[in-house]
């Protein structure tokens, strides 16, 4: 069967994120980026799924600037045998990546659709779901284990309460958590081959999607600095801080 996985560009989890002067975006000049960690794991999960017989190609899809290509790339050179880029040097929202994504499904007929739960630069944990619902189709979320039998996969998903199982019938979309691998690193030589394996760059328009248009980036600003904590000498000096200070009790 064929997989389909979304990548997201995003900015390197190790790098502090600084807002601009003018506080209309975070500041991007000489940053370092790379594929947003769940993305990862569901590259890796796919390319297993692969390794065992279960799938027969591993296709990636990104949307963003012409450079996300390399996170494409660094897709390709962890396994995956070919990549679809949508540029677009507007910011995508979550209800826009599932339409774009929508269409990319109905070209490609993926037997199942795995992405990461959430990017790390919007958190929003929108797109997966979304793209189910305007699909039609079951979904998994938050997993933690896939296991692909015949015509179905059962998803091991991570709630509140603990752990919970759902079977569905494919296509499916399944959302990746944080236990569900441990990605692997790309080798020298796999990535040198990456660079010759198929990459096909279009434009939103070539997908006949028009993006939602109901949300605007007004402002961006850096989170206040914590103030210290404070010591207190009784129970009574603390009630009453949070009280009469913090007012979080009545």
């Amino acid at each position: 069967m064929k997989i389909l996985v979304a990548v997201k560009r995003v900015i390197d989890y190790n790098v502090k994120v600084k807002v601009k002067a003018d506080n209309s975006d975070v500041d991007l000049t000489n940053v370092k980026m790379a594929m947003n960690p769940f993305c990862e794991i569901a590259v890796e999960e796919a390319i297993r799924l692969k390794e065992k017989g279960v799938a027969d190609e591993v296709v990636v899809v990104s949307m963003g600037p012409a450079k996300a290509e390399e996170q494409i790339r660094y897709a390709l050179a962890l396994g995956a045998d070919r990549g679809i880029l949508i540029e677009s040097e507007e910011t995508i929202s979550s209800l826009g990546a599932a339409k774009l994504l929508k269409a990319v499904y109905e070209k490609e007929q993926p037997k199942m659709v795995i992405l990461g739960k959430q990017s790390i630069d919007s958190d929003n944990n929108q797109t997966g779901q979304m793209l189910a619902a305007l699909l039609d189709r079951p979904q998994g979320t938050f997993a933690s284990e896939v296991v692909v039998d015949g015509e179905s996969v059962k998803v091991t998903r991570e709630i509140d309460g603990g752990l919970q199982t759902v079977q569905l019938s494919l296509p499916a979309i399944v959302t990746t958590d944080l236990r569900l691998n441990e990605p692997r690193y790309a080798k020298l030589p796999d990535i040198m081959k990456a660079k010759k394996k198929p990459m096909e760059k279009t434009a939103i328009s070539d997908w006949g999607v028009t993006l939602p248009s109901g949300q605007k980036l007004t402002r961006v600003e850096t989170p206040a600095e914590r103030s210290g904590g404070a010591k207190v000498a009784s129970v009574d000096e603390l009630i009453d801080k949070l009280k009469n200070e913090a007012k979080v009790m009545s």
